[in-house]
């Protein structure tokens, strides 16, 4: 009675065990909690026959007995559910849930609670003990657990019969397995009871057998809960220990029984212990046979990712041609994989032909690969496995499954994005005959993705191919246009430089005769002026002297181009350059309600510098701050003497300029939009100038601004490069 006492306990720990495999794959899903839930009333209802059996007390036997008649009734409550949610989901209605669990609470609950409700006493005999029954709860309890366990499976069964490929081969080896489970429990637990008979209640249970076999065969040939990998780690762990206990149990309890007479005592422990350490010795010799085992039934098609994309990464690289590559890349999945073949195609676009190569010649028809196209846009996944395929999308998984394509990638770009497809790699099935599992669809979507970038080079590669003819050609051409075209401009150019630098010269004349003249009236050479004329000379005098700088950079820039653009340096005080021009300037700044302050220091010392230039730089400077600030601002014009450099700098609170043009304010005529708005008549060759005379005297730019804030321009030089020689002496 021991040795079948411990067989029932093993085979409830497997059933137990199943259960918590599929619960610790995913414990959020209904259908795995109601999986394991299943199993393990299975389980407890074995182990509570195991114990009722070994219990020789009457008072733990009792409780065993109770034990043993609910766990059934769990069994029966959750085979409803589990047959609606397994393998895909369906809603129970209101009123059947209403009538499963009241059932189940009016029998359940008075079972557990109530003495003398359906177990009313034992009975002792010479074969073992009886369960004394109450014949109208029992009636009750019968109807209840057959009605569940019937309905349950028909409706496991007409799914089996409705749906397609993976999910009804799941189905059926669920019903056959718990059929033939629940038939043997039925006539050995349930029927034989009814008559006294309580000899053979033992065997039952051991038909849950079928259960673990048919669920076990589904999770690893069918992928049943996504549960292959972790079954086939666990199975050779398993089968060992499984495998031991058994021999080992056996030949301790038959030994210590027949051969020594013992009964269980000091001495069977003793024997206990040393097959205990025969197990300890032979358990690595066992692992390794069933280690070698499983390698060879789960693992049949077995491959080392890293090599496959090694592989693969080799192929990538190694062409552009996109018929070569689609080719090679087929031919490395088709041998990794181990399927019957691999075809992978490439939509036509344009100028660009359709593409389609793999390890068999495999003709698709014009209307399938239409439909796959439009039908898989929509679909936000890269690999589609044909068996996974639900109702929603019967027409593609029909397509798939006359053409024997097994497994299905998507080339896209981005997969979240609905449009067509630039490819597809179909796969077809593996010829070891097993299913592709999640690794496989991992691999799968990680090549659908490399390949899709590679496919995409290659099309431009051809594109620019084919295209290369005609463009050399086009080039020639333009080529050829562009030489005539540069010509003329170099002519015209020529001629715009001649006239500007003639025209430069022309009005230089005559503006330095206005500006003298006018000069001399406010000096009083011609007699008395009034403020008020001295205010319109002064405009006048200072819109002459613009002039002459503005002609001034026309030349320059004329010079800049011909190369004739010279520095002309001299000992210069740029202290008093700079008080002279803010002398010419404070009657225009007060004029537009400005403030313009001028920092001098006391001391400055005398610099080599193109005194005419630098002056046209200062002046253009405070001249574009006195313009770009409103009415009320102030420019503070700073010169500093630091140790080893000299600094001039002007900062105003006016417009500004903004970030996003700054970038190219010393271009030549360049100028950004606010100050064309506030000053239309610029040319936008003040600053270019600038620039170029600072930076050929060795100097560099200051600036920075902020829109709306106002701006800081000016220059700084070593000086050390600008200081005068020294007085030579008389030899």
């Amino acid at each position: 009675m021991l040795l079948i006492t411990l067989l029932l306990f093993t085979v409830g720990s497997l059933n137990i065990l199943i259960g918590l495999l599929v619960l610790l794959r995913d414990y959020r899903k209904l259908q795995n909690q109601l999986f394991f839930l299943f199993s393990l009333s299975l389980g407890g209802w074995v182990v509570g026959i195991g114990g009722f059996l070994i219990s020789n007390n009457p008072a733990p036997a009792f409780i065993w007995a109770k034990i043993y008649y609910s766990f059934p009734l769990i069994v029966a409550l959750t085979m409803p559910f589990f047959a609606r949610t397994f393998p895909n989901r369906v809603g129970m209605p209101v009123p059947l849930a209403v009538l499963v669990l009241g059932g189940y609470a009016a029998i359940a609950l008075p079972l557990v609670f109530v003495h003398g409700f359906l177990t009313i006493d034992l009975a002792y005999h010479d074969w073992g003990k009886e369960i004394i029954l109450d014949k109208t709860a029992y009636l009750a309890y019968s109807i209840f657990l057959l009605g569940c366990l019937a309905g349950g499976l028909l409706h496991i069964y007409s799914k089996s019969k409705t749906l397609r490929g993976l999910a009804k081969r799941q189905a059926q080896f669920f019903f056959v397995g718990f059929t033939l489970t629940s038939i043997f429990g039925v006539y050995f637990n349930l029927i034989l009871p009814w008559f006294g008979n309580y000899r053979l209640i033992w065997l039952g249970p051991l038909f849950t057998n079928a259960f673990i076999i048919a669920t076990g065969y589904s999770l690893i040939k069918h992928r049943m809960f996504d549960m292959r990998l972790v079954v086939a780690r666990s199975f050779g762990y398993l089968m060992s220990l499984i495998t031991l206990a058994s021999i080992y149990g056996f030949l301790v309890f038959g030994i210590a029984r027949f051969v020594f007479d013992v009964q269980f005592s000091i001495s069977f422990q003793i024997y206990l212990s040393a097959a205990t350490g025969l197990i300890a010795l032979s358990f690595s010799r066992f692992k390794r046979f069933y280690d070698r085992a499983t390698k060879r039934l789960f693992y049949r098609d077995a491959y080392d990712p890293q090599v496959f994309f090694d592989e693969l990464n080799k192929v990538l690289v190694s062409t552009i041609d996109i018929d070569l590559l689609l080719r090679e890349v087929s031919k490395t999945i088709a041998t990794h994989l181990n399927v019957q073949f691999c075809v992978i195609g490439v939509r036509g676009e344009g100028n660009v032909e359709r593409h389609v190569a793999g390890t068999i010649s495999r003709h698709f028809s014009e209307s399938d690969i239409h439909k796959v196209r439009r039908l898989t846009s929509s679909i936000h996944r890269t690999v589609i496995a044909t068996d996974d395929l639900t109702s929603e999308d019967e027409v593609l998984r029909q397509i798939l499954i006359k053409n024997d394509v097994a497994l299905l990638a998507q080339l896209r770009d981005d997969i979240m994005v609905t449009k067509e497809s630039l490819g597809f790699i179909t796969l077809g099935n593996k010829r070891g005959g097993t299913l592709f599992n999640a690794q496989d669809s991992k691999v799968i979507e990680a090549v659908a993705n490399e390949l899709t970038i590679a496919i995409q080079n290659a099309l431009r590669f051809e594109e620019i191919q084919e295209f290369n003819i005609t463009l050399r050609q086009r080039i020639d051409d333009a080529t050829r246009k562009l030489r005539h075209t540069n010509e003329k401009l170099r002519q015209l150019d020529q001629t715009k430089d001649d006239f500007i630098s003639m025209a430069s010269h022309q009005l230089r004349t005559p503006l330095t005769s206005v500006k003298g003249y006018v000069s001399m009236v406010l000096e009083g050479d011609a007699g008395k002026v009034t403020p008020l004329q001295r205010k319109l000379l002064n405009q006048s005098f200072v819109s002459a002297q613009r002039m002459v700088y503005l002609i001034s950079d026309l030349l320059n820039v004329s010079r800049l181009r011909t190369g004739k653009f010279v520095i002309e340096a001299i000992p210069c005080n740029l202290a008093r350059v700079i008080k002279d021009e803010i002398e010419q300037l404070q009657e225009t700044a007060k004029g537009r309600g400005l403030e313009l302050t001028y920092n001098k220091p006391e001391k400055f010392p005398t610099l080599m510098l193109d005194e005419t230039k630098i002056r046209q730089v200062i002046m253009n400077f405070m001249d574009n701050a006195i313009y770009y600030t409103p009415t009320g601002g102030k420019i503070e014009v700073n010169l500093i003497d630091k140790p080893d450099s000299v600094e001039f700098t002007v900062t105003d609170n006016g417009i500004g300029v903004p970030k996003h043009e700054q970038h190219h304010l010393f271009s030549k005529f360049f100028r950004a939009h606010n100050a064309k708005r506030a000053r239309p008549d610029g040319t936008g060759l003040g600053l270019f100038m600038a620039k170029k005379v600072v930076v050929a005297q060795g100097g560099a730019i200051i600036f920075k601004s902020k829109e709306g804030h106002g701006s800081t321009f000016g220059f700084s030089f070593a000086k050390e490069k600008l200081q005068p020689l020294p007085p030579q002496g008389n030899s």
